[in-house]
This record gives C-alpha cells, sequence and structure tokens, in this order.
C-alpha cells in the first residue's frame, strides 16, 4: 500500500471561516438567549472567561502541530507522550464530542431556520446533516469553499 503524500489545499481564508464559524456555530445563538435571560450580566463574564480558555488551549494546540506534525495530531500526540491507550482513548472522545457537536448543531440550526419558514424543525434537522456530510465527502478544496 502506498502512501499519498499530504497536500495543503486549503486556503487562509477557508481556514479563517472555518475557525469562526467553528467557535461561533448556531448552538451558541440558541443556547445562550436563556442563559442570559436567567443569569443577566454574569452570563457575559463566563462566556469571556470560557473564550479565554479555549483560546489559550488552541494556542498550545497549535504549538504542538508546529513542533510535531502529524497526520493524526488530536491523537498522536497523546499516544507518543503517554502510550497507546492514551492515543486510543483521545481519538474516540475526539470523534464522540464532535458527533455531538454536529447533532446540536443540525437541531439549532434546524431551530432557526424553522423560524424563517414554516417548517417543522425536525424536518430541517435531518437535510442539514445531510448537507454536512455531503459537504464533508467532497474534495478539501471544494469543502474549504463551502465553508467558505
Amino acid at each position: 500500500m502506498s502512501e499519498t503524500p499530504l497536500r495543503r489545499a486549503l486556503q487562509a481564508r477557508h481556514l479563517t471561516m472555518i475557525a469562526i464559524g467553528g467557535t461561533i456555530g448556531a448552538g451558541l445563538f440558541v443556547g445562550s438567549g436563556p442563559v442570559i435571560a436567567s443569569a443577566g450580566p454574569a452570563a457575559i463574564l463566563s462566556y469571556v472567561a470560557g473564550g479565554v480558555i479555549v483560546i489559550l488551549a488552541m494556542r498550545m494546540i497549535g504549538e504542538m502541530a508546529v513542533l510535531q506534525p502529524t497526520p493524526g495530531g488530536i491523537a498522536d500526540w497523546p499516544r507518543r507522550a503517554l502510550g497507546g491507550w492514551a492515543g486510543f482513548t483521545t481519538g474516540w472522545l475526539y470523534w464522540y464530542s464532535w458527533i455531538v457537536v454536529i447533532a446540536f448543531e443540525a437541531v439549532a440550526a434546524g431551530e432557526i431556520v424553522a423560524t424563517w419558514i414554516d417548517v417543522p424543525s425536525g424536518f430541517v434537522a435531518p437535510v442539514l446533516l445531510l448537507g454536512i456530510l455531503l459537504a464533508n465527502l467532497t474534495h478539501v478544496r471544494a469543502f474549504g469553499e463551502m465553508e467558505y
């Protein structure tokens, strides 16, 4: 089996918009309303504190990616540092977290779209999930353009 070399098919504008969309997401708009209504201005402070923690974590991940660039980065770094069990566990937890996030984002986006058109959000969410799946099955450059 021959390995194909990795190539950079995404441009900086693709990565920037993917990062912004992944950070904000539909869930923030749907989920933050009730939190702000019940907690008031303290919710904004907690969002800022959480944002600082996420920025620091992303900076650390960026440093690891520059120091040890590997195709399986998220699971490969713990495997190298702690052993096979850590890489296996991290890889599955990473996969599981994205499955939950994608489902939540589809439901939240379905709620938003349901306010625009007279269609129940339960019908919109599977259509959005199918769109996400089709976008991910395309070539990387096409995926980047769709995300942009």
